[in-house]
């Protein structure tokens, strides 16, 4: 049985998070210093403090759960459970991704920091220059969704593109498109639709100065071939080198997150085993909805840790 370690993306932050596995291992508290030397402020305060306002921000939830999670895997590595619990595969949900790579060998800490860094900032600077929102649509299928875009757009930019698990798809665009499918999508027969707590409509166009940016210093970065396979987001197929990494984290920012195929493509490969490493259960709640036989360990903080460590 093939084991998968699922890293969580924007959206699962919370104030504290890596602060009690910091207290308890040195090794997580060192990578939390030297995350601050690279970002050239105390990110680390951010975390375990907050405020709220701050930490949530696209250009500061990024790198913090990446931290975060990069912290509880490196103390997980160094555990005696740990040491025999190696990946056949990595995976990130969008942000994720990078830690994913860096679980990977692909990247290294210091470079995966400073590109999400660079991603959140350019990010937030695109949803500055636009007005755009998200909105997560329960309950409808991918057609029924797609149909609720086409009433909604009123000649807007509206697309799906989280395609998350089965009844729970996000669209993203232009923020009048997105008030009007948050009212039309009873009618369409959704459950619920729920505004999304973010800066501007990730993943389309409206992102496309934040892809070009992200681009250049993607370009500039050392990107190795992954040790360990990892699936991208936007065509749920594994990664075949760095050119392909550059690509995917790329046309990422601007395109769909096809999460549940994701899942499904490993599942499908033989992975039975999955670990959501890093702040949050979104990964392990998706994954219920997506096979709800399938085993998620989450290890989110030092009690989980130590219930997978000993």
């Amino acid at each position: 049985m093939k084991t998968a370690f699922l890293f969580p993306g924007q959206g699962a932050q919370a104030v504290g998070m890596g602060a009690d596995i910091a207290a308890a291992f040195p090794a997580a508290a060192k990578l939390f210093e030297q995350a601050n030397g690279i970002v050239g402020f105390d990110l680390r305060k951010v975390c375990f403090e907050g405020p709220a306002d701050r930490l949530n921000s696209t250009a500061m939830s990024q790198p913090a759960i990446f931290v975060t999670s990069a912290a509880l895997l490196e103390v997980l590595r160094a555990s005696s459970a740990g040491q025999n619990l190696e990946p056949d595969v990595t995976a990130g949900l969008s942000l994720g991704e990078y830690t994913a790579l860096y679980a990977a060998g692909a990247i290294s800490f210091e470079d995966g920091l400073r590109l999400v860094k660079r991603r959140g900032e350019a990010m937030q600077a695109a949803a500055d220059a636009s007005e755009g929102s998200m909105v997560s649509i329960l309950g409808l299928d991918e057609d029924k969704v797609r149909q609720l875009c086409d009433e909604a757009r009123d000649g807007e930019l509206l697309e799906p593109v989280n395609f998350n698990c089965p009844g729970q798809i996000v669209v993203s665009g232009a923020l009048g498109a997105c008030e009007r499918a948050e009212r039309l999508a009873e009618k369409h027969g959704a459950i619920k639709a729920v505004r999304l707590e973010v800066a501007g409509a990730f993943h389309t166009t409206l992102m496309t100065p934040a892809a070009q940016t992200l681009r250049q210093a993607l370009v500039q970065t050392r990107i190795s071939q992954p040790a360990v396979r990892t699936i991208a987001n936007i065509t749920a197929d594994y990664y075949r080198g760095p050119e392909s990494v550059i690509e995917g984290l790329t046309r990422q920012l601007t395109g769909a997150i096809l999460w549940q195929k994701c899942m499904e493509r490993l599942l499908a490969d033989g992975v039975g085993e999955f670990y959501e490493i890093g702040p949050g259960r979104v990964l392990t709640g998706l994954m219920k909805r997506i096979n709800r036989k399938t085993k998620v360990t989450n290890i989110s903080d030092l009690s989980s840790l130590k219930a997978v460590a000993g």
